[in-house]
């Protein structure tokens, strides 16, 4: 009798163990809960082409984003992010060939284009679908209220121009040209400029080159012969370094205060001896922000004997903006999505950051830096950091 109850007993206890573990290995949804969906975000960014090491920026930043807004694990509210990357080579058509195939496929949540003529091109989509855009580094203006379903995780060119104003004081009868690229960034930029140095009375001009030009001669002579107070280079990309040269060359730092925004770190060395001669706006430098996102961005690549670059910041942010939708949305139901990211303040590496209902641009600091010789190379100095409020641009209500 005995030997009959201490086997039953045996039995009920290895039953009981059997059970805990067949639940532990079932997850959190032993109990009958389903499994929640994993929420599938189609990156189109720039791998390859003029513009993939602001591509790689914004990859490795979102990387350490999603980390940092998942506590490591990848997963909000029980539902996993699915990230696809997909190349678009900084080519609209191919973008859009990649954007409508995501649509397709299912995916809610578009992200990350770089080139301000690809975010331009795939916003529309996003709307005509019904689908969340979240742009990466692009920074035309026209991306800003361009439609409901269109975030951006980064700058726009209005707040350059802000930030650039406060290098040169009262702009009234003073003469600016902006010299830049010939496409939607260079030609957002020369908006921007005639909206805030132009209205403030400043006669402002335009030397726009082409895209594909690499002989840069010609135009520095047109910035040499124009005269102006200020010149307002707006330029983006691996022909940088030539286009300074040919400033320099033709002698545009003697008589004219340049101002643009400082590029990303490999830039730097290129400046040489003009590189005391400019003025420089920046949306970020790691060493700029003291907060807690902006430490665990630079500890994060600090693993990969990296420091954070331009773009990391956008990469970072867009990946907390797509975690912050996701879990209030509890999942990718875009109407709820679009709702929980309209009007939230949250902290980014560059500080605090506020999506602004309206129209969606990001309000976020700003801040005026020089370049300094170090270890034989330069580093950014930090001169004056400017808050969000007085870098904000104009609402731009969303088009019909």
């Amino acid at each position: 009798m005995r030997v009959k109850i201490r086997a039953r007993v045996v039995s009920a206890l290895l039953s009981a163990a059997v059970a805990v573990l067949l639940a532990g290995a079932a997850g959190p949804w032993a109990a009958g809960q389903a499994p929640k969906a994993a929420v599938r975000v189609g990156m189109i960014y720039s791998a390859t082409g003029p513009l993939a090491s602001y591509g790689a920026q914004f990859r490795e930043g979102f990387q350490a984003g999603l980390a940092y807004a998942t506590n490591r694990t990848g997963a909000i509210a029980g539902h996993k992010i699915d990230v696809a990357w997909n190349d678009d080579a900084g080519d609209p058509a191919k973008a859009v060939s990649t954007a409508k195939d995501l649509i397709g496929q299912g995916v809610h949540v578009l992200a990350g284009p770089v080139s301000s003529a690809v975010a331009l091109q795939v916003a529309p989509l996003a709307a005509q679908n019904r689908v969340v855009l979240i742009s990466g580094p692009a920074a035309a203006d026209a991306i800003t209220g361009v439609n409901r379903y269109t975030f951006r995780s980064g700058r726009q060119t209005y707040q350059d121009v802000l930030a650039a104003r406060s290098f040169i004081g009262d702009e009234r009868g003073k003469k600016v040209i902006v010299f830049a690229q010939d496409y939607a960034f260079g030609q957002a930029n020369v908006a921007a400029v005639r909206n805030v140095l132009g209205r403030g009375g400043a006669d402002v001009g335009q030397i726009l080159v082409p895209l594909n030009a690499t002989d840069f001669t010609p135009f520095a002579l047109q910035a040499k012969q124009a005269k102006p107070d200020l010149l307002f280079v707006a330029w983006a990309g691996a022909t940088a370094p030539a286009m300074w040269q040919a400033l320099d060359q033709q002698g545009v730092f003697g008589g004219t205060a340049v101002v643009t925004g400082l590029d990303q770190r490999s830039t730097y060395a290129t400046f040489g001896p003009v590189a005391s001669k400019i003025g420089f706006l920046s949306h970020y430098v790691y060493q700029a922000p003291h907060n807690r996102a902006n430490d665990y961005l630079v500890q994060a690549l600090k693993t990969q004997n990296k420091v954070p670059d331009l773009f990391d910041p956008d990469g970072f942010v867009a990946a907390q903006m797509i975690v912050h939708a996701v879990q209030i949305a509890d999942g990718d139901d875009v109407e709820k999505m679009i709702r929980a990211l309209e009007n939230w303040t949250f902290l980014a590496p560059k500080g605090q950051q506020l999506v602004r209902a309206a129209d969606h641009a990001v309000l976020q600091p700003m801040f005026q830096v020089k370049l300094v010789a170090a270890g034989g190379g330069f580093e950014p100095q930090v001169v004056k950091a400017m808050a969000p409020a007085d870098v904000a641009p104009p609402v731009s209500p969303f088009k019909p």
